[in-house]
C-alpha cells in the first residue's frame, strides 16, 4: 500500500497536474493583425502592393474577355457593311465599339477611304499594324501583374534584412540575457513576417499573371482570325469593284489615224493657191 501511494505522488509531481482539475490558459491567442503589426515599417508597401494586385485582378476579370476583343454581333455587322460596300458607315460604327476588332477595322478602312488609289497590299499593311499595337496593349496590361510578382518577394526580402539587423543591434546595447534573447525575437519575427508577406503576394500574383496570360493568347488568336476574314472580305470586295471599273479608252494620235477613217470637212486643211511662179506662161 505504501509503495502505491509512494508511486501515485511520484506521477503527479512529475506531470504537475491532478486528474481532473482544469488547465490554465497561459497560450496568448495571436490574430492576423497582431502578426501584420510585427512585420515593421515594411508592411505599408507590401500592403501597397497587395490593393494594386486585387485591383489589377478585378479589373483584368472584367476587361480580358472574348467579347472584349471579338464580338459575334460586330462580325455580323461588318460583314453586312462591307458587302454593301458601305465603308463610312462601318468606319463610324467601329468608332463607337470598343472592341479591338473595331479598332483594327476602323483604321483600315479609314486609311482605305481617305487613299481611293491605294493598293490593297498597303491597306493590309496597316491592318497588320494596327493588329500589333492592339496585341502589344493587351500584353502590357497584364505585364503589371508579373511586375507585381517580382517586386513583392524582393520588398519582403528587404524587410527580412532590415529585421535581422534591428535584433543585432538591440542585443548589442541590451544588458541582461533574457532581455536580449526577447529582443532577438522580435527582430526575427519581423523578418519573417516580411518574407512571408512578400512571397505570398508575389505568388498570388504570378498565379493569376498565367491564368490571364492564357486568356490573352486565346484572345489574340480569335483577333488574327477575326481580322483575317474580315481582310479577305474587304479584298474581294476591292477585286469586284476594279473588276467593273471601266478601261480608259485611248483616242488613236492625230498623225497615224486609223485605216478608213475620214477626217471631217471642218477639220480638212485649206488648199493652197497657186502662185504665179508655178503658173506657164505667166
Amino acid at each position: 500500500m505504501n509503495r502505491l501511494l509512494l508511486s501515485a505522488t511520484a506521477l503527479l509531481a512529475t506531470t504537475g497536474t491532478v486528474p481532473g482539475a482544469e488547465e490554465p490558459e497561459n497560450t496568448a491567442k495571436v490574430n492576423l493583425l497582431e502578426i501584420i503589426k510585427e512585420g515593421g515599417i515594411m508592411m505599408w508597401p507590401l500592403g501597397a502592393l497587395s490593393i494594386a494586385a486585387v485591383v489589377l485582378i478585378l479589373l483584368f476579370f472584367i476587361t480580358i474577355r472574348s467579347s472584349t476583343v471579338v464580338s459575334d454581333r460586330f462580325m455580323r455587322v461588318a460583314e453586312s457593311l462591307i458587302r454593301k460596300r458601305d465603308y463610312l458607315g462601318l468606319v463610324g460604327y467601329a468608332h463607337r465599339r470598343g472592341e479591338c476588332i473595331a479598332r483594327i477595322t476602323q483604321k483600315t478602312l479609314d486609311f482605305a477611304t481617305k487613299n481611293p488609289e491605294a493598293k490593297f497590299n498597303e491597306v493590309r499593311e496597316v491592318a497588320e499594324a494596327e493588329g500589333s499595337r492592339q496585341a502589344s496593349t493587351l500584353n502590357q496590361r497584364i505585364s503589371y501583374l508579373a511586375d507585381i510578382g517580382a517586386i513583392a518577394p524582393m520588398v519582403g526580402l528587404l524587410g527580412t534584412v532590415l529585421g535581422m539587423i534591428r535584433a543585432f543591434l538591440e542585443i548589442n546595447t541590451g544588458n541582461v540575457e533574457v532581455v536580449r534573447q526577447m529582443k532577438l525575437a522580435g527582430g526575427v519575427a519581423e523578418a519573417l513576417v516580411t518574407t512571408a508577406s512578400g512571397l505570398s503576394i508575389g505568388i498570388i500574383a504570378m498565379i493569376f499573371y498565367s491564368v490571364f496570360r492564357g486568356r490573352v493568347q486565346r484572345s489574340l488568336a480569335e483577333l488574327e482570325a477575326a481580322a483575317t476574314h474580315l481582310l479577305a472580305l474587304l479584298g474581294s470586295q476591292f477585286q469586284q469593284s476594279a473588276r467593273h471599273q471601266p478601261e480608259n479608252q485611248t483616242l488613236p494620235p492625230p498623225d497615224h489615224p486609223p485605216e478608213g477613217y475620214k477626217v471631217p470637212r471642218s477639220q480638212r486643211p485649206a488648199p493652197s493657191r497657186a502662185s504665179q511662179a508655178d503658173i506657164p506662161g505667166a
